[in-house]
């Protein structure tokens, strides 16, 4: 039952329960991306580098494109041959006495495994690998196979979507409980399609799955138009506030638009340019929510579509008691509007 002060009519209860649908486990377009150590063996498996992503159909999903070349700095296990032929090498002594203490050898997995999760051993080890130039960027660490990019289902039931038959088709290593969400977790395997980085956009698909499981993911619409300044109301989907497992559909307001122009620091393929439209947002936004779409009403369709996807925090923002000192509250956000790879997009797409 819904209440509403005074006006009790169809139409607000069909937007009612479309809202709902945009947040709910079982039908909400909004998931996660996150690289995944070892998945096949759960007591060493480990996730790093969350995400927000939205399934836009087919198995496609698009998410932002920053975090695909930030520096993890370490990493949890690698390839023993590949850790032979790209890192001992470079490594003196010290450096190589380092790296044997904190790094074990399983001859039958042939792979080396982090033993020690100490924040100044870490950071040692990332000096190291920093110093010898070994690229951690997580779309390296992809492409060499030391971790890879899953999606990340959780439900509050054993089966995914509600679908026996569709559950079983899944590998044991890709399903877990995850005990402090209380919740039953499902992994599928990504690939990078391409990333726009100078738009902040990248375009991830699922691979190695049957269409079966990929059937069964809720999608959303893409809406291509550029949206003046209040002239349409906009949402974000995004993580809740409390945490990434849970989802957040809150009113984002338009304060302006802009011709972008940032740098993103890359020390290892070299920095680039935010750059092209975007818009300016004003609105809750949680960070971690990077990736996350901003959707619009389509009266035509009936339906909630993506226009936008959440990039930055903006520089405009707010100081507590006047004390600038790690003290910023933003209250602006930078989205980027899908219209700005409209063309580059479609090529992909058309292709299924």
């Amino acid at each position: 039952m819904f209440l509403h002060l005074g006006i009790d009519n169809a139409v607000n209860k069909d937007t009612t329960h479309k809202k709902l649908a945009l947040i709910d486990e079982q039908s909400s377009p909004l998931q996660r991306i996150m690289w995944v150590y070892n998945i096949e063996d759960p007591e060493k498996r480990t996730f790093e580098n969350n995400i927000c992503t939205f399934h836009i159909g087919n198995g496609y999903f698009l998410s932002v494109a920053h975090n695909l070349r930030i520096q993890a700095g370490f990493f949890r296990s690698i390839d023993a041959d590949l850790y032979r032929t790209e890192i001992y090498p470079k490594l003196d002594g010290s450096q190589n006495r380092l790296m044997e203490q904190y790094y074990y050898t399983d001859e039958y997995t042939r792979k080396k495994y982090l033993t020690n999760a100490d924040p100044l051993v870490l950071n040692n080890i990332a000096s190291i690998l920093k110093q010898k130039r070994f690229d951690t960027r997580w779309v390296s660490l992809s492409k060499k196979k030391i971790c890879n990019p899953y999606l990340i289902f959780q439900f509050r039931n054993d089966r995914f979507y509600n679908d026996l038959q569709v559950t079983d088709m899944f590998h044991p290593s890709q399903r877990l409980f995850d005990a402090d969400a209380q919740k039953h977790t499902f992994l599928l395997p990504v690939e990078l399609v391409e990333a726009f980085y100078g738009e902040d956009i990248a375009l991830y698909r699922i691979i190695d799955t049957p269409m079966d499981i990929i059937d069964k993911i809720p999608t959303v619409d893409v809406d291509y138009s550029f949206i003046e300044e209040d002239a349409v109301k906009m949402y974000c989907l995004q993580s809740s506030p409390s945490g990434p497992t849970g989802r957040l559909l809150n009113e984002a307001y338009m304060e302006g638009m802009l011709d972008h122009f940032g740098i993103f620091q890359d020390d290892i393929g070299g920095n680039y340019l935010f750059e092209g439209y975007r818009y300016l947002i004003k609105g809750y936004f949680r960070f971690g929510s990077s990736g996350a779409p901003y959707l619009i009403y389509n009266p035509d369709t009936g339906k909630y579509v993506a226009n936008a996807v959440q990039s930055e925090a903006s520089g405009i923002q707010l100081s507590i008691k006047n004390d600038r000192e790690g003290n910023f509250q933003y209250i602006n956000a930078i989205a980027s509007p899908l219209f700005i790879i409209k063309e580059k997009l479609q090529k992909h797409l058309l292709v299924v």
